[in-house]
């Protein structure tokens, strides 16, 4: 386990017995293994998950392979010494299979755990997700027009793009439907644009286990990071220099966040994808996962509230071609799509798939 290299002390073997115990448990759909786990709500937690995940892997024919948790001590705190808290990284690695082809799976997963000493040992007591998929970040929209209020105005990014090419390519000066084609700062807006989906998915692979030192990232990183993948695939941005309108991003300017909440909040950019224009950013809603390509994205609404909290971008096809995906706050590759075995996951959970149009 790297992190723990040397003689491990008492609170590092109870992790490493933790950590063994839920792989295991994952490996073989059974969370009669968890029983050991003394924090009932977390156990609670990962039985849910196990017997969701074994429950699609049976429905969709996979079939766990081989199962690896590496776990990374990121800090820890003492009280004293009755008492002791870590945060804890672990990347998990799975091998599935699906008629006959296999494919990885990997995640990094946060977590903060409590350890106590019992008379001459230290014990597992608690244990916190941190930044789970189901936190819910939501902003008040002013307009749901994205067009209202928009200024002209050039993009001049404080930190470097890795497509500096399309930031030139927004729109300006468009009023809702006079039909007018955008106008850039240059004075021409680039129509016809492609999707370069194998660069949206490059980006995505590049970046799912670390931030991009191009952009500010977030603790709740979802749409932060499907929004960088997206323009890695030239999808010009709407800088409108509104939080509220717009699909834009500049960083921060003297400590201020400059980027629009379409750019950065879950349910804001799903609004944005919903929105029919005749060019720019634009998507296409579709009916199921499995008529998605490369570069597409899913949203998730976890309580069918009519929130969406999350949203990954399509990088993969399992065998049977329904959709893998990457993302952030949980930093996931070629997860299966439909995110069952996710904290957040609920029997309530609605989705909204978007393919991306061709041509911007």
């Amino acid at each position: 386990m790297p992190g723990l290299k040397g003689k491990q002390t008492d609170w590092k073997q109870a992790l490493v017995g933790y950590v063994n115990t839920v792989n295991e448990a994952g490996l073989r759909g059974d969370p009669g293994l968890l029983r050991v786990v003394p924090d009932a709500g977390h156990r609670n937690r990962l039985g849910a998950r196990v017997r969701a995940a074994a429950q699609r892997e049976a429905e969709s024919g996979i079939r766990p392979i081989r199962s690896e948790i590496r776990a990374r001590i990121e800090r820890n705190t003492a009280g004293g010494d009755k008492e002791l808290v870590a945060d804890v990284a672990l990347h998990s690695v799975r091998s599935l299979e699906q008629k006959g082809t296999p494919w990885l799976e990997e995640r990094v997963e946060r977590e903060r755990i409590r350890f106590v000493r019992l008379g001459g040992h230290w014990v597992l007591d608690t244990i916190e997700p941190l930044y789970p998929e189901g936190r819910l970040v939501t902003v008040t929209p002013q307009e749901d027009d994205e067009n209202a209020g928009f200024e002209r105005r050039s993009v001049m990014p404080s930190v470097p793009y890795l497509n500096p090419e399309a930031m030139y390519r927004f729109k300006s000066k468009i009023y809702p439907g006079d039909g007018a084609e955008g106008v850039n700062w240059h004075g021409t807006y680039h129509r016809g644009v492609p999707y370069r989906r194998e660069a949206a998915v490059a980006f995505a692979e590049r970046w799912w286990s670390e931030a991009s030192p191009s952009y500010e990232p977030f603790e709740v990183n979802c749409t932060n990071y499907v929004s960088q993948c997206l323009f890695a695939g030239q999808a010009p941005m709407n800088y409108t220099g509104k939080r509220e309108t717009g699909w834009w991003y500049k960083g921060r300017v003297n400590g201020q966040e400059r980027w629009s909440y379409s750019w950065a909040v879950a349910d804001s950019l799903r609004r944005y994808l919903t929105h029919s224009r005749s060019f720019g950013l634009r998507a296409e809603p579709v009916e199921s996962a499995d008529l998605l390509q490369l570069g597409d994205v899913i949203c998730y609404d976890w309580e069918g509230s009519g929130r969406f909290g999350h949203n990954t971008i399509v990088t993969a096809f399992a065998p049977d071609g329904m959709p893998l995906v990457n993302a952030n706050t949980v930093s996931s590759r070629h997860r299966y799509w439909d995110y069952r075995d996710s904290y957040a996951w609920t029997e309530r959970t609605r989705y909204r798939f978007f393919h991306i149009t061709d041509e911007f």
